[in-house]
C-alpha cells in the first residue's frame, strides 16, 4: 500500500462543454485519489456549463467573466479585450489567494487568463488538450507551460515537441466494466433484453442534424424491433418527447441529459456519437461499435480529424453530417443487423483505449511540482 501523497492545491480551469469538464472533474477525483487531504479550486467561465456540474461533482468553483470571440462583429467581441482583462486581474487575485503549487488547464474560456496569470506568477502549469486539432489557448499557452499531455499522436505540429506528453484523455472511470452493468442498465431505461438497442449522444449541447435524422428514421426503427436511448440536449427534447409518446411501447426514450452514462452505454448494441475527443475516448473505454457524425460547427473541422483517426484502424464507421438524414439510420440499421461487423469495430475501437489517463496526467503534474 502506497502511502498518500503530501496534500497539494491545485486548481483546475476551463470547461465550456462536457468535453472539457468531464477530463477536468476526473483530473481532479485522480488527485484526490492519490493525495485525501489536496484542496481543489476550479476556475471556470461565469454563465457556462462547468458552473453547475463541478458542484455536482463535489468541488468548488469560482468564474471568470470571460468568453470566446465570435466569428463576427458582435458586441460581445468588442467588449473581449475587456474581459480579457478583467479576466486576467480576477486570476491573479484568485492565485495569490489560493496559492496553488501548480495549474492545470484543460482548454475552454477560462483556462487562458488562469495560465497566463499562474504561469506570470512563477507556477507550474500543464495543459490537457482533448482534440487532434489544437485549440487557439492552449497554442498560444503552450510556450507558457511546463507540460502538455494529449490524446493524440503527431501533435508536434501545434506544441514544442519536448513538452508533448501522450497520455489519452481522462474519462469517467465507470466506464470500464459496463459489460457486467447490462441487466442493472435495461431495467434503468425500462426496456427488454430481447431487442436490441441503439444509443444516440449529440455531446453535451444536442446535435440538432443527428436529432433531426433520428426524429426522421423512428418509424424504420421502431418497425425492425429495435429499442432507443435518445439524448438531445435541451433544445431538441420536447420535439422528442412528442415523439417518445408515439413509439413509449416500442422501447423509446428520449432524454436531454444523461446522467448515469455508464448504464447507457451498457444498455446499447451499437451507438450513433458526435465525434468529440471526449465521446471518442469513452466509446474505446466502453468498447462499442459506433457510427461517428462529426460536426461541422467546429474550429478547423476538428471532429472529422478526430472521427477519421479511428475510421483508418477499422473502429468506427463515419456519416458526414451532410449526408445524415439519408444515411445515418440506414447505416445504424445495417450494423445492427451485421453481429461479425460489431465485433470487429468493438474489438478495434477497445485498442486505441487509454484507461490510465487521468493517472499518466497527475503523474505529470506531481513532476512539475517536485
Amino acid at each position: 500500500m502506497h502511502k498518500p501523497a503530501k496534500p497539494y492545491r491545485i486548481i483546475v480551469s476551463g470547461g465550456g462543454t462536457g468535453g472539457h469538464i468531464y477530463p477536468a472533474v476526473a483530473i481532479a477525483n485522480q488527485i484526490k485519489a492519490i493525495s485525501p487531504d489536496s484542496e481543489i479550486l476550479f476556475v471556470g467561465a461565469k454563465g457556462r456549463m462547468e458552473m453547475t456540474r463541478v458542484p455536482e461533482a463535489g468541488y468548488k468553483i469560482v468564474g471568470l467573466w470571460i468568453s470566446g470571440l465570435q466569428r463576427r462583429l458582435t458586441l460581445d467581441n468588442l467588449s473581449f479585450p475587456l474581459k480579457v482583462l478583467s479576466s486576467v486581474r480576477a486570476s491573479h487575485k484568485i492565485i495569490k489567494e489560493f496559492k496553488p503549487d501548480a495549474v492545470v488547464g484543460v482548454g475552454g474560456y477560462a483556462s487562458g487568463p488562469l495560465l497566463y496569470a499562474a504561469t506570470a506568477q512563477g507556477i507550474p502549469a500543464l495543459i490537457q488538450e482533448q482534440n487532434s486539432y489544437a485549440g487557439i489557448t492552449n497554442k498560444l499557452l503552450a510556450k507558457r507551460v511546463g507540460k502538455v499531455c494529449v490524446a493524440y499522436d503527431n501533435m508536434e505540429k501545434f506544441f514544442p515537441a519536448d513538452k508533448l506528453v501522450v497520455t489519452g484523455n481522462p474519462v469517467r472511470q465507470d466506464l470500464l466494466d459496463v459489460s457486467e452493468k447490462r441487466r442493472e442498465a435495461l431495467l434503468h431505461f425500462g426496456l427488454t433484453s430481447e431487442k436490441k438497442t441503439i444509443l444516440v449522444i449529440g455531446g453535451s449541447l444536442g446535435a440538432r442534424t443527428i436529432n433531426q435524422s433520428i426524429a426522421a428514421g423512428l418509424e424504420q426503427i421502431a418497425g425492425a424491433g429495435y429499442q432507443l436511448i435518445w439524448q438531445t440536449g435541451k433544445g431538441f427534447f420536447s420535439e422528442a418527447q412528442d415523439l417518445e409518446k408515439t413509439y413509449t411501447d416500442k422501447g423509446v426514450r428520449a432524454f436531454d441529459f444523461i446522467k448515469r452514462m455508464d448504464l447507457a452505454y451498457a444498455a446499447a448494441d451499437v451507438v450513433v456519437s458526435r465525434a468529440g475527443a471526449l465521446s471518442i475516448s469513452e466509446l474505446c473505454l466502453a468498447a462499442k461499435p459506433c457510427i461517428l457524425v462529426p460536426s461541422p460547427n467546429v474550429a478547423e473541422d476538428h471532429q472529422t480529424k478526430n472521427a477519421m483517426a479511428l475510421v483508418k484502424q477499422d473502429a468506427a464507421i463515419l456519416v458526414r453530417d451532410a449526408d445524415a438524414v439519408q444515411q445515418l439510420v440506414p447505416a445504424a440499421l445495417a450494423l445492427l443487423q451485421n453481429e461479425a461487423q460489431q465485433q470487429s469495430l468493438a474489438t478495434n475501437i477497445k485498442k486505441m483505449a487509454r484507461p490510465n489517463a487521468a493517472a499518466e496526467i497527475v503523474n505529470e503534474l506531481v513532476k512539475l511540482i517536485k
